[in-house]
């Protein structure tokens, strides 16, 4: 089974993200869970924004890079939850070991120059998602495919933007379970690379 690291939202480390990867663990993943924010969490989506402009976007990925790289040999499948997502799009994009990413709630900006090998991207976003709107996700798709990606898209009309996480307003039982059960084949699948 591939190993996973899965990148927190500008929530940080959340229950709900401790719990996903426990999820993972159980269908025999080795998952890991990098704090970027060094243990501080928010109850809004402001606060966690207000975190991460302190901390800003290239500590973020120097933290993020430092967590992975011992782990890169491996070929890890990269994850992430909204601006989690953001980050495992950039350190997938480029790794050459990369065998996977998989996001939920959120998407980068792609560099020009990005290639990949038919890396295989899975992306679960809420329709609509006030954070992926529309044009700017079917520019992702088209820009991702450009760079060689196998792209799969999932939408959840009616969620919130974080669906997945019990312990917020957005929060879609129904959404999430699915979300869940497709991200585990596309993990299984993974495996088989």
């Amino acid at each position: 089974m591939p190993t996973v690291v899965m990148f927190h939202s500008a929530y940080g480390l959340r229950p709900a993200v401790l719990e996903a990867a426990e999820r993972l663990r159980e269908a025999g993943h080795e998952v890991h869970t990098p704090d970027l924010y060094d243990g501080r969490t928010a109850d809004t989506v402001e606060e966690g924004m207000a975190i991460k402009d302190e901390i800003g976007r290239d500590d973020l990925l120097r933290r993020a890079v430092a967590a992975t790289a011992p782990l890169s040999e491996r070929g890890l499948v990269y994850a992430g939850f909204s601006l989690g997502g953001a980050i495992a799009q950039n350190l997938a994009l480029a790794d050459t070991r990369a065998r996977g990413l998989l996001l939920l709630h959120g998407t980068s900006d792609i560099p020009e120059d990005a290639s990949v090998d038919e890396l295989p991207v899975q992306l679960h976003v809420a329709d609509p998602d006030p954070f992926e709107p529309h044009d700017w996700l079917n520019a992702w798709y088209l820009r991702m495919r450009r760079a060689g990606a196998e792209v799969e898209v999932h939408r959840y009309a009616g969620a919130g933007h974080l669906y997945t996480d019990p312990g917020l307003p957005d929060h879609d039982a129904e959404a999430a379970e699915r979300t869940w059960r497709i991200a585990l084949d596309f993990l299984a699948e993974s495996a088989e690379r």
